[in-house]
């Protein structure tokens, strides 16, 4: 591809990628390039494919592994740093010095994609393409993950309706015995991809006794299902099916967990999940491979592109980007003790996306709200207040650097920085001993990437000093401790009364007192608090409530006032998306 990007400086994100669509690599021969054969691709139309996983991985498990580097921010703006766009833009300047890269990057859900965040592929010069069906449901995996999900929800309600309806002799017939399941104690909602809050809290099984078991209910957004963090971490189909079957549903009336099996479902639910365990195969703008596979969301799941992609991926490449939700202390640290823990891959180097804006919100501009004018302190230079907030990007240079592998500060630039709001970002990272680059990807793309490319090619000759943040033999409860302290900065912890009851149940049972921790906590704030920014002192982190993820592994301590159903905004990106009905084409995504 050879788009000039002094031709689209002032263009749209979709109308770049529109633009691309006429000189787009074939997917066979983005395929072929990184060395996959024939038979392992799966097309979906000329551009996209699924990547028959099994197969790929099997020839090529002999292969020596590429470098690993994975992409992180500081504290996000709630408009974002544009952590995926440098992703973008750090493979095509890699691409541009003629080295064999490939990226990975999570599915967007529709949620964000029709309300304020986007779709997530990037943008400007340094975008995942094609655009559209990216942003609209791909290959099908968010539907399949619905289907899943919301088939284990179908078979609990049934389940439940014949027990009340039926007495142990009929349901003996059907070779059922009584799960006798606690009714308040239902763990699982039914999910759908968009931001709907009028489903946070629902009633069904209105009607008769025909109509199901009445009770309350609750849906969330699509990727925020365990089976999405299941995705990401299965190593393959027998895992998966292993892990589905081990979901919690929900409790007994003696306090026993009921699970997909106990229900007879999980082999049903996997047969949904067959196909959305191969990766998806896309491009960037200038015909890097691009992987994308599992789904968003880190404060409130684990947010990681899937293990499968980066395994398959790292065999391909010389050196393998994947990309981490939100900031450090939330998506970094679920890399570094989930992610890399399943996986047993090691790092090599951390880019950490910082922005001048950011900093100066941090260090006490207005926070800025998304549909909303920029307020006037971030169009005009103020040096303070980038010194004050380069406080919360010392902090996440921090955090990597406990990971032992090497940070590499990305400062994403935008045209109203100054030079010197730059210069004391450089500054202060170098003395904290990580490196800095400048980069003008968006604008740019792999052209403006080239700073970036080198210095995280340089920091990939380090050797790593990979280790993990806790022992999964640590109590739950001295573990949330060590990450709120040492990640988070806070003083300690303090729990509801529920979820201290709920910590302590699962440190003592077999079953759960090993699993990893997946924090839930606003991406806004180093603490649970999304007002305060900065690096907040004197503070504890108050943990609401504790839920299992048992399929995935996970115990779930639930930090603040987070909703697992976002809501949608007043004046929501939908209101701009159309379609030319003379050319079929989706305009005004980004």
């Amino acid at each position: 591809m050879a788009l000039n990007w002094k031709d689209y400086v002032k263009a749209a994100d979709y109308e770049i990628a529109e633009a691309a669509e006429g000189q787009l690599t074939k997917i066979r021969a983005i395929a072929e390039n990184i060395g996959l054969t024939d038979d392992e691709v799966l097309p979906y139309g000329h551009y996209i494919a699924k990547i028959d996983y099994t197969k790929a991985f099997n020839r090529l498990k002999g292969e020596r592994d590429g470098k690993y580097i994975d992409v992180t921010a500081i504290t996000p703006t709630p408009l974002g740093e544009g952590k995926s766009t440098t992703t973008m833009g750090l493979v095509q300047g890699m691409g541009k010095r003629g080295l064999k890269v490939s990226a990975a990057i999570r599915q967007p859900s529709g949620g964000p994609t029709m309300n304020i965040k986007g779709s997530a592929a990037g943008g400007g010069m340094a975008q995942c393409v094609p655009l559209t069906p990216f942003s609209l449901g791909l290959t099908g995996d968010i539907n399949a993950i619905m289907n899943a999900h919301n088939l284990a929800m179908v078979a609990l309600n049934s389940r439940m309706q014949h027990e009340r309806n039926y007495d142990d002799a009929r349901l003996a017939k059907s070779g059922l015995t009584r799960l006798d399941i606690d009714p308040t104690r239902v763990e699982l909602g039914f999910i759908l991809d968009f931001a709907a809050q009028c489903l946070r809290k629902i009633v069904i099984g209105l009607g008769g006794k025909q109509d199901g078991y009445m009770m309350e209910s609750k849906f969330g957004i699509a990727v925020s299902s365990e089976i999405m963090a299941i995705l990401a971490v299965a190593s393959d189909l027998k895992d998966l099916r292993e892990r589905l079957g081990k979901i919690v549903v929900a409790y007994d009336k003696k306090g026993k967990p009921v699970t997909t099996s106990d229900l007879d479902v999980a082999g049903a639910m996997t047969a949904w999940m067959v196909e959305a365990l191969n990766p998806n195969l896309l491009q960037t703008l200038e015909g890097q491979p691009c992987f994308v596979h599992a789904g968003p969301f880190a404060n409130i799941a684990i947010g990681q592109s899937s293990i499968v992609a980066d395994r398959l991926a790292l065999k391909l490449s010389d050196y393998h980007i994947t990309e981490s939700g939100f900031a450090a202390d939330i998506g970094f640290e679920k890399f570094w003790n989930l992610k890399c823990r399943y996986s047993g891959l090691i790092p090599n180097a951390a880019v950490i996306v910082a922005t001048v804006r950011a900093l100066k919100c941090h260090g006490g501009a207005p926070i800025p709200s998304p549909g909303k004018p920029l307020p006037e302190e971030y169009k005009v230079p103020n040096v303070g207040q980038v010194v004050k907030g380069c406080e919360n990007l010392l902090h996440h240079v921090g955090i990597v650097k406990k990971s032992g592998i090497s940070p590499v500060v990305c400062i994403n630039s935008f045209v109203t920085d100054t030079k010197e709001e730059i210069e004391v970002i450089r500054k202060a990272c170098e003395d904290a001993g990580a490196r800095v680059a400048v980069s003008e990807h968006w604008l740019k793309g792999g052209e403006g990437a080239l700073e970036l490319a080198d210095a995280v090619k340089d920091a990939c000759n380090d050797v790593p000093d990979f280790k993990l943040l806790y022992e999964l033999s640590q109590p739950l409860s001295e573990r949330v401790e060590i990450i709120a302290k040492e990640v988070y900065g806070a003083d300690g912890v303090d729990y509801s009364p529920e979820a201290a009851k709920k910590i302590k149940a699962f440190e003592e049972d077999p079953d759960t007192k090993n699993l990893g921790l997946c924090m839930v906590k606003t991406h806004l704030s180093l603490s649970a608090d999304p007002t305060v920014k900065g690096v907040p002192k004197n503070w504890k982190l108050f943990v609401r409530d504790v839920l299992i993820y048992a399929g995935a592994g996970f115990v779930v301590p639930v930090a603040g006032a987070i909703t697992l159903m976002p809501g949608t905004a007043s004046d929501p990106a939908y209101r701009r998306v159309d379609v030319d009905v003379e050319t079929g084409k989706v305009k005004g995504l980004f």
